[in-house]
């Protein structure tokens, strides 16, 4: 511990800056999380993140399995013992730099399948895990690639379509090959070959990011839920070929096939330092609700978040993390009061946070009212509080009236008769002060 605590008090960045200002060698370094990787530490060398083709490591693999299984275990005592037949996950760039592949090999272990390395490290073969050694079904899946993922790592989308295509082409009996289940029922329906049936590495077309739900749900520049599904189907259903892997060719179709087929929907959050209402892209990748339009029973499909930011990774539904978010941030007097230290920037954060937990319900449906009748609650109806936040940044106190307003309009909290009018006044009252209206 003792030497932690100097690695982390030896600061080095500006002895860095002067060296290579110098002309002078500056040590290289890995980037990262420090707590993953302790010889990020000290800070003031010369950082770099990590060979493609060097992921997933062995020690990402293992940590992967963990984290499978008790997904896994926990989807089968919620639903009545049985597997999940298909899971829709997401990739993240930045992510898997810093845990060296692990989420990438959560997909895999998924499947069924192991990444197989050569004398040097590099990853470019894959191989299945016989059923006999996986003890389970294969397990199939909906990737959906970040762009910065798709930029970084393309031998890795090649990875993963070559491992679903061997699972989908295996001769294995059914019940126990979900991929290759579904790859027949799919080529029979589309008229294709099987191996053309297991298309399930979706990202961006080249050079395009994001589904721009966030966008929209921070703009309030949506109807209803349905325009938001649809802009995410538009954008994220460019599928990954590995027999063509220099082509993503839009494959709207077979997106839509293989999402109604998830029972499951999940995320990794791998480091302490961002949660899920930190940013806006965590829901802006979830297509929670828009499952359950695609299924045909209309069944909403389970959602998880696993925490790998311990040794201990734990595996929560999606419902869980954002209460736990709400409580230890958004409703923690530790946390606002310390984003309120900040003066005008801590209440434009507070109204960022409240507009990140509306996506959760736009997208998923994940958020409790109590979140947001504590929020009002602590907020809105402390009147020294209120008035601290309308004098400390009245453009982001209205931002965040709009977006309680909003939350109930869109029947995603149900509230007071008395709160309502409250807000409506309390909007038009900061309106007037922004316009200079005495």
């Amino acid at each position: 511990m003792e030497f932690c605590l100097e690695q982390v008090c030896a600061d080095n960045e500006f002895g860095g800056l002067l060296q290579a200002l110098e002309g002078e060698y500056v040590l290289p370094s890995p980037g990262g999380d420090p707590i993953r990787n302790p010889n990020v530490l000290p800070t003031g060398k010369n950082i770099h993140a990590l060979d493609p083709q060097s992921i997933p490591t062995l020690a990402a693999v293992q940590s992967a399995k963990v984290v499978v299984d008790r997904l896994l275990e926990r989807q089968r005592a919620e639903n009545g013992g049985n597997y999940p037949e298909t899971i829709a996950s997401v990739l993240w760039g930045t992510d898997n730099i810093k845990t060296y592949g692990e989420s990438l090999a959560q997909i895999m272990w998924m499947v069924g399948a192991k990444p197989v390395p050569d004398a040097l490290g590099r990853v470019n073969k894959i191989e299945l895990v016989p059923l006999e050694e996986l003890g389970r079904p294969r397990i199939d899946v909906v990737v959906n690639c970040s762009g910065v993922f798709r930029d970084l790592f393309i031998n890795q989308m090649n990875l993963l379509d070559q491992a679903v295509k061997l699972a989908a082409e295996a001769d294995e009996p059914l019940e126990m090959n979900f991929v290759r289940k579904h790859a027949l029922e799919q080529a029979e329906e589309m008229g294709i070959g099987v191996r053309e049936a297991a298309t399930r590495i979706f990202s961006n077309a080249s050079g395009s990011y994001s589904s721009n739900v966030n966008l929209a749900v921070e703009n309030s520049s949506w109807e209803d839920e349905s325009e938001l599904q649809e802009m995410y189907l538009k954008r994220k259903s460019f599928a990954f070929n590995s027999d063509n892997p220099g082509m993503m060719d839009q494959n709207r179709d077979m997106f839509e096939r293989a999402l109604k087929t998830a029972d499951a929907t999940f995320q990794n959050l791998d480091s302490s330092e961002i949660s899920l209402t930190d940013v806006s892209h965590y829901f802006d990748s979830d297509p929670t609700k828009l499952i359950s339009t695609l299924r045909d029973d209309g069944k909403a499909p389970a959602a998880y978040i696993a925490d790998t930011t311990t040794a201990n990774a734990q595996v929560r539904t999606l419902s869980e993390t954002v209460r736990l978010d709400a409580r230890t941030k958004l409703l923690n007097p530790k946390w606002y009061e310390g984003m309120l230290s900040h003066g005008y920037e801590g209440v434009r954060e507070l109204s960022k946070r409240l507009v990140n937990t509306m996506g959760w319900s736009a997208t998923a449906g994940a958020v409790d009212n109590w979140v947001y009748e504590d929020a009002n609650s602590t907020f809105i109806k402390d009147e020294e509080m209120c008035k601290r936040l309308m004098d400390l940044n009245p453009n982001s106190f209205r931002r965040m009236v709009s977006t309680l307003l909003e939350v109930n309009g869109r029947g995603y909290w149900e509230t007071s008769d008395e709160n309502l009018e409250r807000l409506q006044e309390l909007y038009q009252e900061v309106e007037d002060r922004i316009e200079g209206v005495e």
